[in-house]
């Protein structure tokens, strides 16, 4: 593991344990932090300046969300990209998003197309400028925005929770064969079809939106092997 030149300030107004974990997870999902790297507490103590306590359980909190393989007394290991939770995670972002944008599409809400149109350019704007991160973080505002003017936020944190490695594969997927085109137009197709009102087209939208990834799993498979476990759980 080698954190040298990753910034990282901790905040002493807030939780040690919950910042270590989103520090973390970020560096995981990001693949910044590969499948397979092995991460020794105590270089993590050092780097993050503090005890044991708050690492231990931070790593914890990891592997709940089947993102590291703690192995006890002898090491943690970040876990390669399980296509099981990956399709579990999919599985809940789909029932959710379709009722969600059914919602919102028969209150005809110009204003929230309108927003969620203004997340598309700046998603353009990051991808002309190669900012892939950038790109990734306004694509998880453009779906936080719609949970919120839906009213259901606390379902937008579990799904989160449980989309550490779907995340992953699409941060693989992203820089594949148009991935990223692909995604802009779909998500100016779905603000267009909240904003007139057209809910089962935007469940349409949704449906093709969510399920890109996955249908590319053998070409992912086939390109990353070492990145993904080994059993398919297609089946």
């Amino acid at each position: 593991m080698n954190l040298v030149g990753i910034p990282f300030r901790l905040d002493r107004s807030r939780n040690a344990t919950v910042q270590v974990f989103e520090h973390l997870r970020e560096l995981i999902v990001s693949l910044a932090v590969g499948p397979g790297t092995v991460l020794p507490r105590p270089q993590l103590c050092e780097y993050y300046g503090l005890s044991l306590s708050p690492v231990r359980e931070a790593l914890l909190r990891l592997e709940e969300e089947h993102l590291v393989d703690i192995y006890p007394q002898h090491q943690t290991q970040v876990r390669r990209i399980d296509l099981a939770q990956a399709r579990q995670a999919h599985f809940l972002r789909l029932s959710v998003e379709l009722e969600m944008v059914h919602t919102l599409a028969q209150r005809g809400d110009a204003a929230l197309g309108r927003a969620l149109q203004g997340l598309v350019a700046r998603q353009r704007a990051c991808l002309e400028a190669g900012d892939l991160a950038g790109f990734t973080a306004v694509d998880m505002e453009f779906h936080r925005v719609m949970y919120d003017a839906a009213a259901i936020p606390d379902l937008w944190a579990l799904a989160r929770s449980r989309s550490g490695n779907l995340d992953r594969l699409r941060r693989l997927h992203l820089p594949m064969n148009g991935k990223a085109r692909s995604i802009l137009a779909q998500h100016a197709e779905i603000a267009e079809r909240i904003a007139r009102g057209d809910a089962e087209g935007a469940q349409r939208s949704v449906r093709t939106h969510l399920s890109g990834t996955l249908n590319a799993i053998d070409a992912l498979r086939e390109r990353y092997p070492e990145l993904l476990l080994p059993v398919d759980y297609r089946s």
